[in-house]
């Protein structure tokens, strides 16, 4: 056999440690993860039902082309149903974009530090890979521009971006947009989208008419709550989406996520009030960095990173060892921070208190 040599470099997705084992590893009886940007408030209770309310059907295939679901968000997007292509998560998106995109002799421009799965996608279907360095954690969208050639097939654009929660104000997208070569797919990915709270942030579906080279990812995992179905989707005109359908497999979201979404839909107070309480746990952690004199990221998301100017393994170890998992952010391109959810408040002051009590020993040692 021979596997693709692009991928001998390559490392499989690492979650992290198991919840019960950190448990029994340090000794402790409870555990909170602020590590995976999950919605520490669950999901709607109307979704919950319709799971419950299903669960004998669970014999039979879904509905491959989510049909329901795609009626239903069509109306609420306020966009053709033949505009939606739904994933496995948006991380299935992703890789549909690549497969259908990128190739050997392609290349694919993004930003760096971002979500590390554009990369990845990319180097597995053999494209180069041109990475244009943040600038004060914002999208470099000159640099970008900059970058694109005749062989450029996709362009990626993470808004809210992850790790820094930063985003792209909406005359510079529609700027970036109009100096776009046609033929170049812009990928504007919008998973934080719906904890978003200021007034510059982009309709970017609406420029979607505007731009047939354009494709909006979201989700169902983040704000919706529905990590554990894994559902997400794309929207772009119509022909995109019937052009790199083929690239999705058959059956690739679950019974059991389609009614879940549907009914999380209805439920649009949720997400209203989750986005509120993500906003005061935000100032939680604004108000403790000020404090504390540490630089952080106004964050668009619901996590914040923070620069502790000490090793972010150090920061994510002291923490674990008292229960906390966040991300450090060694892995995420910013080796002296953490990225932290924003959890409830009790959360969210439990791990203040903690980092409180790490820089009282660091002043003292």
């Amino acid at each position: 056999m021979k596997i693709k040599e692009q991928l001998k470099n390559l490392k499989p997705y690492q979650p992290g440690k198991p919840i019960e084992e950190v448990k029994r590893q340090y000794g402790l009886d409870k555990i909170t993860k602020l590590a995976s940007n999950e919605n520490p408030f669950g999901f709607s209770k109307q979704a919950k039902i319709a799971i419950q309310n299903s669960i004998e059907s669970l014999a039979i295939y879904p509905d491959g082309y989510a049909a329901d679901l795609r009626e239903k968000f069509a109306g609420h997007l306020e966009v053709s149903p033949k505009q939606i292509i739904f994933g496995n998560g948006s991380d299935e998106i992703l890789q549909i974009i690549c497969r259908s995109l990128l190739s050997p002799g392609k290349n694919t421009v993004m930003a760096t530090p971002t979500f590390p799965q554009y990369r990845h996608n990319a180097i597995i279907e053999g494209a180069d890979c041109r990475e244009v360095e943040l600038i004060d954690g914002y999208h470099d969208l000159e640099g970008m521009l900059a970058q694109i050639d005749k062989e450029t097939a996709v362009v990626w654009l993470c808004s809210p971006n992850n790790p820094t929660g930063t985003y792209i104000k909406e005359n510079n997208l529609l700027a970036f947009l109009n100096q776009v070569p046609s033929e170049v797919l812009v990928v504007v990915d919008e998973a934080y989208y719906e904890y978003t709270q200021v007034d510059d942030y982009p309709e970017t579906i609406k420029l979607i008419d505007q731009f047939p080279n354009l494709i909006v990812l979201r989700t169902f995992s983040k704000a919706y709550g529905l990590a554990g179905l894994r559902i997400g989707y794309g929207i772009a005109q119509s022909s995109l989406i019937t052009q790199i359908e083929p690239a999705r497999e058959p059956f690739n979201t679950s019974k059991m996520a389609q009614v879940a979404a549907l009914a999380a839909l209805d439920d649009q107070q949720f997400i209203i009030e989750c986005a509120k309480k993500n906003k005061q746990g935000l100032e939680q952690y604004y108000t403790f960095c000020n404090e504390q004199g540490l630089f952080y990221y106004p964050s668009e998301g619901n996590f914040i990173l923070i620069d502790f100017n000490r090793p972010g393994d150090e920061v994510f170890q002291y923490l674990l060892e008292r229960g906390y998992i966040v991300r450090s952010g060694n892995a995420l391109g910013f080796p002296t921070s953490v990225r932290i959810t924003v959890g409830t408040k009790e959360q969210n002051e439990g791990i203040i208190s903690i980092l409180t009590e790490m820089l009282v020993e660091k002043v003292a040692n």
